[in-house]
Order: C-alpha cells, then structure tokens, then sequence
C-alpha cells in the first residue's frame, strides 16, 4: 500500500515524484498538438497530390516546413510519453523496463527520421 507524507501530498508528488511532471508535460503536448494539427493538415493538403518538384518547392518555404516539422515532432514525442504511461500501467517486472526503452527509443528515432526527411526534402 502506497504511503504519502504530508509533504508529498501537499506538494503533489507521488512514490516516484514525477507523476505531475509528466502529465503536465504529456498536456503541453496535447495543448501544442491542437494547434499543428490543422495547420499541418492546412498545409500538406494543399499540396497532396501534386508532382515531386512541386513538393520540393514547396517544402523549401520555410513555413510548411516547420509545421510539418514541428507536428511531426511533438506528435512521435507525445506517442512516446502516452505509450509509456500505458506500459506503466499494464506490465510489470523487467518487461516493463525493457519495453519503456524501446518505445522511448522508437518515438525519439522516428521523430529524428522525420526531421531527417522533411530536411533532406526542403533543402
């Protein structure tokens, strides 16, 4: 059974004191993912379907490029924090650990791949 001092709980923290941080952290996310996600789905729209060098083209300006940076980057963030809370929740042991790695490890890879792409395409 959980014990939390007077202290712990007038100030918030849990067992492992970070439980604030990280919800808060995962609601920023959530807050900036609200913003980008219509203005990348406003911006890639605009282009869907059009030939490669129009792409390129249009890739190269620098607003489309950083909304699509930007959203693609907050979002594999916030995939990789929702997806540890779930495994938090649901597996215990060494698995627990081994797969909040990889997940951790996965969202970060896959948000560097994106940024890696969308400059290999506007530059």
């Amino acid at each position: 059974m959980p014990f939390l001092t007077d202290r712990k709980r007038v100030m918030g923290l849990g067992a492992a004191g970070t439980g604030t941080d990280h919800h808060w952290h995962q609601t920023l996310l959530s807050a900036g993912l609200v913003v980008l996600v219509p203005l990348f789905l406003l911006t890639f729209g605009r282009i869907l379907g059009a030939p490669w060098e129009a792409i390129v083209l249009y890739y190269s300006q620098p607003f489309p490029a950083l909304v699509a940076v930007l959203t693609l980057t907050v979002g594999w963030i916030h995939f990789a924090k929702g997806v540890q809370v779930l495994i938090e929740d649901y597996v215990q042991g060494f698995a627990r650990k081994a797969l909040i790695v990889v997940t951790t490890c996965l969202g970060y890879a896959a948000a560097l791949a994106s940024v890696y792409a969308l400059a290999r395409l506007a530059l």
